[in-house]
């Protein structure tokens, strides 16, 4: 693993919403791992570096809007030759309540138009995705206006919670054991 992607929308007016909790998520691993944010305009993003277990790793968070986030994953990952199964992409998800984490391989993208778009722009869904439960507003024509708007109190320490719990197995996902760091943050996330 290489890159960790976060995704969400640049500007403060879109800093506090839940369709940022992938931004909220590499924050807190670059200020943890003592990274520092710098805009980068070639890869249309900003990018942080960090050393885990002797690893370094490289934290993106694109500036394109979440719709055209596929176009800064696509720019870092062919400059650096990535291969699609070295990214982490951290998202919001709604099909997960608020303080639920879930790590997977692959797949669709749930209607997420940041995946769909990551899919499109590196040709294949076969990248590693963490989501980040955000809970769903009941009915699908409020879901633009949920995902838009700030969690309740509530939902944002459950949220931080989840992310305790996701950035606490990084080291192992990142350096040792994929399953087996899959497997310690499902039966914490259980408890």
């Amino acid at each position: 693993m290489r890159l960790i992607v976060g995704l969400g929308n640049p500007g403060k007016e879109y800093e506090p919403t839940r369709h940022n909790a992938g931004f909220w998520f590499v924050d807190r691993l670059s200020e943890a791992f003592h990274g520092a944010w710098r805009l980068e305009s070639r890869y249309q993003s900003q990018l942080s570096s960090i050393r885990i277990e002797q690893q370094d790793i490289w934290l993106l968070k694109p500036l394109t809007y979440m719709n055209e986030s596929g176009r800064a994953v696509s720019l870092f990952s062919q400059f650096y030759r990535l291969l699609p199964s070295d990214i982490l992409v951290v998202h919001d998800e709604l099909d997960l309540s608020a303080g639920e984490v879930k790590l997977k391989f692959g797949g669709g993208s749930a209607g997420h138009n940041g995946l769909k778009d990551i899919t499109r722009a590196i040709s294949t869904p076969e990248y590693w995705r963490l989501r980040l439960g955000i809970g769903h507003p009941g009915e699908r024509h409020r879901v633009a206006d949920y995902v838009l708007n700030r969690p309740t109190q509530a939902e944002r320490v459950a949220i931080d919670e989840a992310m305790d719990t996701a950035q606490s197995i990084m080291p192992e996902f990142l350096i040792g054991s994929k399953e087996k760091a899959m497997k310690q943050l499902h039966s914490k996330e259980k408890r």
